[in-house]
C-alpha cells in the first residue's frame, strides 16, 4: 500500500464501497443476494471502466488488474492472499462482465430460491475459490493476473446440477431463449469449456486469455460439496418442478408458507401470563391476518415492541429464517421461539 497515491487509495475505497453496498442493502431489505451480487459486479465494473477511461487505457490493462488480480507465481506469499477475493470483482471488459452476470442472474436467482440466501453465498464463495485454486495449481509459474467471477458463475451451475438438475430455467442457449433443463445448460457450457481446453492443449486453437481451468475448478468443487450443503435448504434435494421464473417463485413462496408455525396457542397464555390491552389486540389481529408471510411478519414485529418474554420478562425480537419470521427472546432461544 505504501506505493499507492492518495488518488489510488480513494479509488480502491470507492470500489470496495461499490462491492459491499448492494449486499448491505440486501441484508437490510431482505432481498435477493443473487441480484445483489449482480449489482455489485456491475458497480465495480463501472468504477473500473471509469478509471480506465480517465487513465486512457483499456479495462484489461488497468493497474488495478495488476494489484488485485490472481498471480499464481506469488500466491505462496500470505500477504498476497487478498487477491483470492479481490480478483473476483474485476473483469477484462464489459462482455466479460455480462457473460458472468447472465449466469448469476438467470441461474443464481432460482438457485437462491431453492437453497436460501446463506447457502447461496457459500456456493458463490466456494465457486470463486475453487476457480482460483484450480488456476494457481494449473499455472503455478504464471505472473499474468487472472480476474473475473467466472469460477463463481460455474460454481452456481455446479450446485444446481448436483441438487436439482431437472429444473427448467429461462436461459439463452443454442441461439434460443427458452426454459431449458439445468442438465442441458450445464452439458453445453461445460462441454464447450472442455473443448476449448482440448484445443489449447493440442495447439489447434492458438493462444487464449480465458482461464478455462478456473471455470472447471469452480464447477467441480461446488458440484462435489453442494448436496451436503443443501441438506435442510428450503427445497428438498432432487425435488423436480416443471415451472420456471415466476412460477418457481410462487412455488417457493407456497413452500415457505407451509413451514409457518401455528398461531393457535401462544406462549404467554401457556405460561399463565395472558396478554392484555394493546398486546392482546395485536395478537388477535395476528391470528386474523397472519396467514400471509408479509402480514405475519408485520404483526410479529408490532407484537415484539409491545410485550416481553413470558419466561424471563426480557426483551423479545423478530428473527427471519429465509422468509419465515419468528419471535425470539434475547436471553435464550429456549425461552421463546414462536410461532
Amino acid at each position: 500500500m505504501s506505493v499507492l497515491s492518495w488518488s489510488d487509495i480513494v479509488l480502491l475505497v470507492t470500489m470496495l464501497s461499490a462491492a459491499i453496498a448492494p449486499f448491505l442493502w440486501a441484508q437490510y431489505s431482505k432481498t435477493s443476494v443473487a441480484l445483489a451480487t449482480v449489482l455489485s459486479l456491475l458497480l465495480v465494473s463501472f468504477v473500473q471502466f471509469t478509471e480506465s477511461i480517465f487513465g486512457g487505457y483499456a479495462m484489461s490493462h488497468s493497474w488495478l488488474i495488476d494489484f488485485l488480480g490472481i498471480k499464481p507465481s506469488i500466491m505462496t506469499d500470505p500477504l498476497e492472499s487478498y487477491r483470492m477475493v479481490t480478483a473476483v470483482w474485476l473483469h477484462a471488459d464489459w462482455f466479460h462482465v455480462l457473460l458472468n452476470i447472465l449466469v448469476v442472474a438467470l441461474v443464481g436467482v432460482p438457485l437462491e430460491q431453492r437453497l436460501g440466501a446463506r447457502r447461496w453465498m457459500i456456493v458463490y464463495f466456494l465457486g470463486f475459490m475453487g476457480g482460483n485454486i484450480a488456476w494457481i495449481i494449473s499455472h503455478p509459474e504464471s505472473s499474468t493476473p487472472a480476474i473475473g467471477a467466472s469460477g463463481a458463475a460455474f460454481g452456481v451451475l455446479g450446485a444446481y446440477m448436483a441438487c436439482w438438475p431437472e429444473d427448467k430455467i429461462e436461459f439463452p442457449l443454442l441461439f434460443l431463449i427458452r426454459a431449458w433443463p439445468v442438465w442441458l445448460i450445464v452439458f453445453v457450457r461445460l462441454g464447450l469449456e472442455v473443448l476449448h481446453i482440448y484445443e489449447l492443449q493440442s495447439a489447434t486453437a492458438g493462444q487464449s486469455n480465458v482461464a478455462h481451468m478456473a471455470h472447471l475448478g469452480g464447477f467441480f468443487l461446488v458440484y462435489l460439496l453442494a448436496r451436503p450443503l443443501a441438506r435442510g435448504a428450503p427445497s428438498p434435494l432432487d425435488e423436480t418442478t416443471e415451472v420456471s421464473g415466476m412460477g418457481r417463485s410462487v412455488a417457493m413462496r407456497e413452500h415457505a408458507m407451509s413451514r409457518m408455525g401455528s398461531l393457535e396457542d401462544d406462549p404467554w397464555t401457556l405460561a399463565g401470563k395472558p396478554l392484555h390491552g394493546t398486546a392482546a389486540r395485536i395478537l388477535s389481529r395476528l391470528r386474523e391476518e397472519g396467514d400471509e408471510l408479509e402480514t405475519r411478519r408485520a404483526w410479529l414485529e408490532e407484537l415484539s415492541e409491545n410485550t416481553i418474554c413470558p419466561i424471563c420478562d426480557g426483551e423479545i425480537v423478530t428473527e427471519l429464517n429465509g422468509e419465515i419470521c419468528r419471535l425470539k427472546c434475547t436471553h435464550s432461544d429456549s425461552h421463546l421461539n414462536w410461532p
